[in-house]
């Protein structure tokens, strides 16, 4: 068997240039079956020769800005063309979120938390029709299609209850009959500004904290994968008015550069969530901060896996195969670095490598249709990303690195049964030069790197000695190995794990990274105490007023 499959069902609905003659003599592309099917199911349009209008302000659905293209990573199909909108129309969008944000900040939280408990329903009647869309928009399998959409329901129940419980301080004054409280208040709106490899937790883990801390929302998503956003923002729009609040309380602009540096630069938008590269996010970051704003910078991953002599092998072969190759390497806690201990590092490369050049059936990274259950890899997500991945090898071979896999490079089309214009690339393991300057970058691709270490202060060495701070993980039986990993002289980044992989977070803890990653926190643990503005109210309730620290002003009222 092939270590390239798609079962004939699965094969039968990739498009083969559909076309139809119409009574005007001119011709009509239609969707392969499947596209149309999860389109349909969730009240997009089919036709995409007409564009869809990608504004929603609450009221209307509009855009006449640039034309957005949704293309299928697996196929090439062109799955909509979408209207982004205007830097007028993004302007009138933030307004209308802007007053919408003065009824959401009146609502008691606990009403909110219910309007998210509902958002979660919708959500959960429309978890499979979903996942596959942005299985077939993005390009990850169908579980992690599903299982990102299971995501933002499980945020929903996590910002249900902090609707009830989030609180601020009360603390002890120094003066007599005095108190002093730490109150958090509503910022206003918040603007979130999603990548295109979650193209729908990333905007859950925002939505749901936002709201329930009294903030309205807009929403620019990432260019490539509009008709998620879509289909998301038409599920939730009828639980706001529902429950008697405006729908621009979720407002959605979809565009380009233009759509957001008018988002970022608003003063109407105090606080900025932006997922995305460390370049991008460092112009983001000046231009929040120029205008005194806030910003959650959620930047590049440039994460390390170290499996230590005393490892439990197996369990470090799973974590490490999933994160290395999972969503094709394009999740931003992907592990782009496997640093062995010396001791294990023939036994594990030689398992590691079997997996990855294995051909035998029920032993493979079965690499192919996203919806088909059974895949394990599927594409890229554009021809940019397959550049990237063949200039990132072509670099590390002339510096007299070593792919180590036996398979790497494109995969053709034509050799399993699917169309050329679909992004595949074989996932590789490679020995790079220590002095590489690819140690140092994030490729967002199945691309993994290996080195050896002699001791774990070496390894923690290597884990840091990058600009990313996101996520690592250290397979070991230890204990004081444990101890000194999640110490003062540990890992740098902003999630530490062990004996688990560096991705597949949960949503109950902060997520974010540190350093160049951008210090953000987003989705659990505190994470909600920035969406809100924090005060600090000393109140006097007695017939004096004392002065703190001992000074005596002398002056009597």
């Amino acid at each position: 068997m092939s270590p390239i499959a798609i079962d004939t069902e699965f094969e039968n609905m990739f498009p083969k240039s559909i076309s139809k003659t119409i009574l005007n003599g001119s011709r009509t592309r239609l969707l392969s079956t499947r596209a149309s099917k999860i389109l349909s199911s969730l009240d997009l349009p089919i036709d995409t020769n007409k564009t869809i209008p990608g504004v929603f302000d609450g009221s209307n659905w509009l855009g006449s800005g640039e034309e957005l293209i949704s293309e299928c990573p697996a196929t090439g199909e062109v799955l909509g063309r979408i209207k982004g909108g205007t830097v007028a129309e993004t302007q009138a969008a933030i307004k209308a979120s802007f007053e919408a944000s003065k009824l959401v900040r009146k609502m008691p939280a606990p009403k909110r938390g219910e309007i998210v408990r509902q958002i979660r329903e919708a959500l959960l009647s429309k978890v499979d029709e979903l996942g596959d869309l942005v299985s077939l928009e993005m390009g990850k399998i169908k579980s992690e299609g599903r299982g990102e959409v299971v995501e933002f329901i499980d945020v929903c129940d996590y910002a249900t209850g902090l609707s009830r419980s989030m609180k601020g301080n009360v603390l002890p004054s120094e003066r007599p009959e005095h108190v002093i409280y730490e109150n958090p208040n509503p910022l206003g709106v918040v603007g979130i500004l999603s990548a295109f490899n979650f193209p729908v937790a990333v905007y859950g883990w925002n939505l749901t904290i936002a709201l329930v801390t009294g903030n309205a929302t807009i929403w620019k998503p990432a260019p490539s994968t509009p008709l998620s956003s879509i289909a998301i923002t038409k599920l939730i729009q009828p639980v706001f008015e529902k429950n008697g609040l405006p729908a621009a309380a979720a407002a959605l602009v979809c565009g380009g550069v233009d759509v957001g540096k008018t988002l970022v630069g608003s003063e109407e938008v105090p606080l900025i969530s932006f997922t995305g590269s460390e370049k991008v996010g460092k112009e983001v970051g000046k231009a929040v901060q120029d205008r005194f704003g806030k910003a959650i910078l959620e930047l590049g991953g440039n994460n390390a896996v170290i499996v230590d002599e005393d490892a439990d092998l197996g369990l470090a072969l799973q974590g490490v195969l999933f994160a290395a190759v999972g969503t094709a390497g394009q999740r931003c806690t992907s592990t782009r670095r496997l640093l062995l201990h010396k001791s294990i590092s023939a036994e594990f490369l030689s398992r590691l490598l079997k997996m990855y050049d294995s051909t035998q059936p029920g032993n493979q990274l079965l690499v192919g249709d996203p919806l088909n259950p059974s895949t394990l890899i599927g594409p890229l997500h554009n021809q940019a990303a397959v550049e990237k991945y063949e200039s990132t090898l072509a670099g590390i071979t002339s510096r007299g690195g070593e792919i180590l896999t036996a398979r790497s490079g494109r995969i053709k089309g034509g050799d399993f049964g699917v169309e050329e214009k679909g992004n595949w690339v074989w996932p590789v393991v490679a020995r790079p030069k220590k002095d590489d300057p690819c140690w140092k970058e994030e490729t967002f691709a199945p691309i993994l790197y290996v080195q050896e270490f002699d001791t774990l202060e070496e390894a923690i060495q290597i884990n840091n000695g990058v600009p990313q701070g996101l996520s690592s993980s250290l397979f070991t039986s230890n204990v004081q190995s444990m101890g000194k990993w999640l110490g003062p002289d540990g890992s740098d980044c902003g999630i530490v794990n062990i004996n688990v992989g560096t991705s597949g977070a949960e949503i109950g803890a902060g997520f974010g990274g540190n350093k160049s990653t951008g210090w953000g926190r987003e989705s659990g643990g505190d994470a909600w105490k920035q969406y809100v503005r924090w005060s600090a109210a000393t109140v006097n309730y007695s017939s004096k007023l004392p002065l703190a620290q001992g000074v005596n002003f002398g002056i009597q009222g």
